[in-house]
């Protein structure tokens, strides 16, 4: 059976392993930062698995030149990620940066048709084996062995995946101050920062350090706004979800224990349904 998120945030190991992971996501991230700013906030991270997905499925089907682009704009709009405009402007961007190629259908020119290119399918595969290790060291399970066995099993899984994330309001709809950062742009990795920073714990502490010491240098680690990075951090301190143990914005950062836990829950969320979607393809 799949491990669900209650059992994930109660393990007793879910903070050191959710803070490899987030460490793992922040070196995956400077590998391919521009790559990664395109899918690092709430808006873009959907929009780009449900890219990937298309690729992917259109991959496994012999008879496919690529994936139509009204398929990826009227699918962004079902599933209520992003108005027409904003897709269509999306997918253009991927395709200046070169991370995604436009072919045309044998025998009709006019029908527009994308696949991805080498780079987002390797960092898109990272991802899916990443959380995939994080449940093995969870439950000691084999999934990332069985997974290796198939040449298709990206393409088998992630549009899984892809599927059961679009519509889990966890996800999609987080709330408290989790939802704050997911529509900063680069919110995403500036959570992952906080997580990899953390320290372990004490049983009933109100305030967890972290190793955070500089917005400032943060924010030019990530090219990121200061001014816009600080206006949304001083939204989390007035919330009491986020704090300084000196000066503001120069001294350690520490995080409330309710707003840790939202992180938690919303990585035990998602792997949840990694883990749903892992046992759905490959099985038990």
């Amino acid at each position: 059976m799949p491990l669900s998120p209650d059992q994930i945030t109660s393990h007793d190991s879910v903070l050191p392993l959710l803070r490899v992971q987030a460490r793992a996501l922040l070196v995956a991230y400077e590998k391919s930062p521009r790559l990664s700013a395109n899918f690092a906030s709430q808006q873009r991270w959907l929009l780009g698995l449900l890219a990937g997905a298309l690729h992917l499925r259109s991959e496994l089907d012999t008879n496919s030149g690529g994936v139509p682009m009204s398929r990826f704009i009227d699918q962004a709009q079902v599933h209520g990620i992003a108005s027409r405009n904003t897709a269509d402007a999306f997918i253009k961007e991927l395709i200046n940066y070169g991370f995604i190629r436009q072919t045309t259908e044998a025998g009709d020119k006019r029908l527009r048709l994308w696949k991805a290119t080498e780079l987002p399918v390797e960092l898109m595969a990272g991802w899916v084996v990443l959380h995939l290790s994080t449940l093995d060291q969870f439950d000691g399970g084999d999934r990332v062995a069985t997974y290796s066995v198939r040449a298709d099993s990206l393409a088998r899984l992630q549009p899984e995946i892809v599927d059961r994330l679009l519509t889990l309001d966890a996800v999609r709809k987080p709330s408290g101050t989790f939802s704050l950062f997911t529509w900063l742009d680069k919110g995403g990795v500036v959570m992952d920062r906080m997580m990899s920073g953390v320290s372990d714990v004490s049983k009933g502490a109100a305030r967890i350090p972290t190793s955070v010491l500089s917005v400032s240098d943060m924010a030019d680690w990530l090219k990121l706004s200061r001014t816009h990075l600080t206006r949304k951090l001083r939204e989390a301190e007035a919330l009491g979800s986020i704090g300084w143990d000196g000066k503001r914005f120069h001294s350690a950062m520490w995080l409330s224990a309710e707003f840790l836990n939202e992180m938690i829950a919303a990585q035990a969320a998602k792997l949840g349904v990694i883990d749903a979607a892992y046992e759905q393809v490959f099985g038990s």
